[in-house]
């Protein structure tokens, strides 16, 4: 009889967390992984929807091992940024964690505007550059004018304390899927960036399911540096949630001086 009322309470506090979670965080959370039978060499069997996932000869997946002498030098656009200090808003989503930033903070280059939408971390660096990996990094999500993303990686080694992800972190949300707000701390994406805005530019994709492609990405250059405590606080959560490297295929890739 204990068991039977066990499994009953069980299965009723199952039902409760997925109906308060976001739409689509349970089929999120459950459907995909960085390992195993749901890991990234099964994404594109997973869904009909994750089909971009299985890289072929022509796809323009990401990430890549950006090899330096294969990139195009020249006096590019610079990275205009023009991102606001707003309240911390952050969610767990079962993959990451995920700062949601509101509307009104973009970046410019060439005259267009792309709106910053949320930006989130990956335990190792997802990018390599010439083969060299980093302890972590952060892509900032941003949408184009056209609807089109581009995504901006920047690259995080252990060094000194960052006081934008020890806000974060210290400001995590208990429950996986549920949106925090925490309006007493304000943070400002600005402080993730590196002095030199250098960059590489390539076209790619989204690295996590559904890997749709037509994603432009720039690498920064320079690293940024979090402290060791920081990478661990993370690898507690993640230890590790970095899709593999893809194959460079046929593509351009272009850099700064």
């Amino acid at each position: 009889m204990k068991n039977s009322l066990a499994r009953i309470l069980a299965v009723v506090a199952a039902a409760a967390l997925v109906s308060a979670a976001p739409r689509g965080f349970a089929a999120e959370l459950g459907s995909w992984s960085y390992a195993g039978a749901t890991g990234p060499a099964k994404w594109a069997a997973l869904s009909k929807d994750f089909k971009s996932c299985k890289a072929g000869e022509e796809s323009k997946q990401s990430p890549i091992d950006i090899p330096d002498a294969k990139a195009r030098k020249g006096d590019l656009p610079g990275l205009l940024f023009n991102y606001k200090t707003v309240p911390l808003k952050v969610v767990d989503n079962g993959h990451t964690v995920e700062v949601v930033y509101p509307p009104g903070s973009f970046v410019s280059i060439d005259g267009k505007h792309y709106e910053l939408q949320q930006f989130h971390f990956h335990k190792p660096a997802e990018e390599k550059i010439d083969g060299k990996g980093h302890d972590m990094d952060a892509h900032l999500v941003h949408k184009g004018p056209d609807g089109k993303l581009m995504v901006i990686a920047v690259l995080l080694d252990a060094g000194k304390e960052n006081k934008l992800i020890k806000a974060v972190w210290d400001n995590l949300p208990k429950e996986k899927g549920k949106e925090v707000s925490v309006d007493a701390v304000k943070i400002s994406a600005l402080d993730l960036l590196p002095n030199d805005k250098g960059y590489y530019t390539y076209a790619g994709s989204l690295t996590t399911p559904p890997c749709s492609e037509q994603v432009t990405w720039y690498v920064l250059k320079l690293p940024v540096q979090i402290s060791a405590d920081e990478i661990a606080h993370f690898g507690r959560l993640y230890p590790m949630n970095a899709r593999p490297i893809q194959p460079f295929n046929d593509r351009d890739i272009m850099g700064t001086r």
